[in-house]
């Protein structure tokens, strides 16, 4: 990690030119602290002809994207981890007078994008729009079903069942020919087929006893998930067969309930035939 005067140097220089230009305009005061990159919002927001404009970076990145060389220069053995977290701590204990450069120069590209995105959206057609629409439905999908994948992951859902082959592959994958998993692979599919049947009818029992562990504690586990009402993580033919099933047990108990009412309004009748 770098030493600390390191971050006391980066602000003392930042502060010291705030003092020293804080008679002069914003753009000049721009121009001392920030790179020409950062303050030219068309170099920013320029984008191909064929593309819609990209968004801005905003304030943060703008002086992730600054300190960074200063860093490597001073410690060039660090991490990406270490010094992304050395510039999140240098930006979080920065005076809010210091930000103001790069808040600034992050709102002057924020509107020219929002020119820029309006006069793209102006020349595209029908079809282009609809187009655009389908691919970000299609994005958003994408992002939940991994939000929901590291999810299932973090609540212990059990692992699908293996295949005879994957079954074979993971036992002979450190043994197999070749120095690189693609090679090893395809030498382990090689002998994966000239394997008789026979012989493969031992990772096919392996594979069968999989499912069925599997089934076992997929079971266990989704009705959990029901328990701690976390349904939106089930699969959705449980969660089918799940409500149906509820729904015949309330049908079964009306009718029931039905009959018991039929059967006492029946003997209450004829307790009263009787009586006559």
């Amino acid at each position: 990690m770098a030493p600390f005067s390191l971050v006391t140097a980066s602000v003392s220089w930042l502060a010291k030119s705030f003092s020293a230009l804080s008679s002069t305009s914003t753009l000049a005061r721009y121009t001392s602290v920030l790179p020409a990159a950062y303050i030219n919002p068309v170099r920013c927001l320029t984008s191909q002809a064929s593309g819609a404009p990209k968004r801005p970076m905003n304030a943060y990145l703008r002086y992730a994207v600054q300190q960074r060389p200063v860093i490597l220069r001073y410690n060039p053995e660090l991490k990406t981890i270490d010094i992304t977290s050395q510039i999140a701590q240098q930006w979080r204990t920065m005076d809010p007078k210091q930000k103001e450069p790069f808040q600034e120069a992050f709102a002057q590209a924020r509107e020219q994008y929002k020119v820029d995105y309006q006069r793209y959206k102006a020349q595209l057609s029908p079809a282009q729009v609809q187009q655009q629409v389908l691919e970000k439905t299609q994005r958003l999908a994408k992002r939940k079903a991994i939000r929901k994948k590291r999810e299932n992951t973090t609540m212990g859902k059990p692992k699908r069942p293996r295949s005879p082959w994957n079954i074979f592959m993971s036992e002979h994958f450190g043994e197999a020919t070749g120095t690189t998993a693609p090679v090893k692979l395809k030498s382990l599919y090689e002998d994966w087929k000239k394997l008789s049947s026979h012989q493969k009818q031992v990772y096919t029992q392996l594979a069968q006893d999989d499912k069925i562990r599997y089934k076992n504690e997929i079971t266990a586990w989704e009705n959990h998930m029901i328990e701690i009402g976390r349904e939106d993580l089930i699969r959705e033919r449980t969660l089918s067969s799940k409500i149906k099933t509820t729904a015949k047990k309330w049908a079964a108990k009306a009718n029931m309930a039905k009959v018991s009412f039929q059967t006492f309004r029946d003997i209450k009748l004829s307790a009263q035939n009787e009586k006559i």
